[in-house]
């Protein structure tokens, strides 16, 4: 009997060990999903979408951060994860109208305490193009209370232009400044998005004087591609990175490109997801 007493207290032990090492893990994921252009054929955002669904399932992400979702794609996919909510506004009118930079949480896992967005311009507090941008830019961002730990972090998602050299430049630094401006407390940030940037431009040099790349300081090297951008050619080598998360106070444990296919070996997204696990 105290042999049986002695495994069921090791069984329970392991349990609370298991369980208080997954509480302090969080698995992070930004993903540009592809805007639903009805010109992408056989790329259409209705051949994709239960596909990026059942990725994210596989992966359960405790956060999420999307770009190119149109109102029908981030609802879409809040309809189609339990336990997850999101924060977002359309870029275009602040509300419904234009691409999102969604943030999804597990609503299980995370309180959101506070969240907002600004733009990507001279005047980032109302609607506006910024710069030499073809396009109206945003920033979302949210500040989450874990559930088990009650350790606060922000996350902040975006997208920066894909025309504006002067745009993407400032970008960065507006951002930076913002985070600095709410961060006073010096908590854990996490940065992801679509940068349309790759490595040692402007926009990043800028965004890792105060930042750290995720992938240089992750403890296990890069799972996958070198780059994120595929185009939707299934036959390319994926060496464009443009998509980056960027992490300050958090230890990256790992850091992924997920280069998951359909079932013909085309790509869900012409981007690939970036995965990382922190604690």
């Amino acid at each position: 009997m105290k042999i049986f007493y002695q495994c069921i207290l090791s069984v329970f032990i392991l349990l609370t060990i298991t369980s208080s090492i997954y509480s302090q893990q969080h698995t992070i994921i930004s993903y540009n999903i592809r805007y639903d252009n009805n010109w992408d054929m056989e790329n259409s955002w209705e051949i994709r979408r239960s596909n990026i669904i059942q990725m994210l399932i596989k992966y359960y992400p405790s956060i999420i951060g999307i770009q190119e979702g149109l109102l029908n794609q981030v609802q879409y996919i809040d309809s189609s994860l339990i336990n997850y909510d999101y924060v977002g506004v359309g870029r275009d009118d602040g509300k419904d109208k234009g691409e999102f930079c969604a943030i999804y949480f597990d609503t299980t896992r995370y309180v959101l305490l506070k969240n907002s967005t600004f733009w990507l311009s001279e005047t980032p507090d109302t609607i506006s193009v910024g710069w030499d941008a073809a396009l109206e830019r945003i920033c979302t961002y949210g500040l989450f209370k874990d559930r088990i730990t009650k350790k606060e972090f922000w996350v902040f998602n975006t997208h920066f232009d894909h025309i504006g050299i002067i745009a993407r430049e400032k970008s960065s630094g507006l951002i930076l400044k913002r985070i600095k401006k709410i961060n006073r407390q010096s908590l854990p940030v996490i940065l992801m998005g679509d940068f349309n940037s790759i490595p040692n431009s402007p926009p990043v040099e800028e965004l890792i004087t105060e930042l750290s790349d995720a992938l240089q300081i992750s403890l296990q090297k890069l799972h996958g591609p070198r780059g994120t951008f595929n185009g939707f050619n299934e036959d390319l080598s994926i060496e464009k990175r443009i998509d980056y998360i960027f992490t300050k106070n958090l230890k990256v444990l790992s850091y992924t490109h997920v280069n998951d296919r359909l079932e013909n070996n085309r790509h869900i997204s012409d981007h690939l997801p970036v995965m990382i696990k922190i604690k």
